[in-house]
């Protein structure tokens, strides 16, 4: 991501560089999210296949909302957004989804997993962002509250009645898959 030679009133060169950065980062993550959330939808089966299948699609439409509107910030703050697949290849520093056809609970195991790596990262850059640009910082506030909601309408179908998550505790998806067994 470029500056270009402008940015917003009251923000500094430097700011507006480390703050498109930190979006363009987020961005990619977002696009990354949405195909792994459409992947599930059309692979998902077994019992309760079609509440989850239902329960994704809202899902994708806001992690695309979210992208449409941090690629505009970037615009506004003088970057350019770049959501390119290879740019997406290029940039993400995670592995690529790995569970093709799998049962509602493997998969929502692994979407958890997910979850976690894209929320944490969210919280992290919002930390960045509240010492850079309180506008960018609001928005990511904004949409890690979608996100948060989004992961546990996830988890609620892997808790236990006493509270318990099986995916507590791993970090890998075929693991977090395992875990449901």
């Amino acid at each position: 991501m470029n500056t270009t030679n402008f940015t917003v009133p009251g923000m500094s060169d430097s700011n507006a560089s480390k703050t498109i950065s930190i979006l363009g980062e987020r961005m990619i993550a977002l696009i990354d999210l949405a195909l792994t959330l459409k992947h599930i939808h059309w692979n998902v089966v077994g019992p309760n296949f079609i509440a989850v299948h239902k329960m994704l699609d809202p899902q994708v439409d806001a992690a695309r909302a979210m992208v449409d509107e941090i690629a505009e910030r970037i615009a506004t703050l003088g970057g350019e957004p770049v959501g390119t697949p290879a740019a997406i290849v290029e940039r993400r520093s995670w592995n690529d989804y790995s569970l093709g056809k799998a049962l509602v609970n493997e998969h929502l195991a692994a979407l958890d997993v997910v979850y976690n790596g894209v929320n944490e990262d969210s919280r992290e850059a919002i930390a960045q962002l509240g010492k850079l640009d309180p506008v960018s910082e609001d928005m990511m506030i904004g949409y890690l509250r979608e996100l948060e909601l989004a992961q546990w309408f996830v988890r609620a179908h892997l808790e236990s009645a006493d509270g318990k998550l099986p995916t507590s505790g791993v970090d890998t998806l075929k693991g977090a898959a395992k875990s449901v067994d």
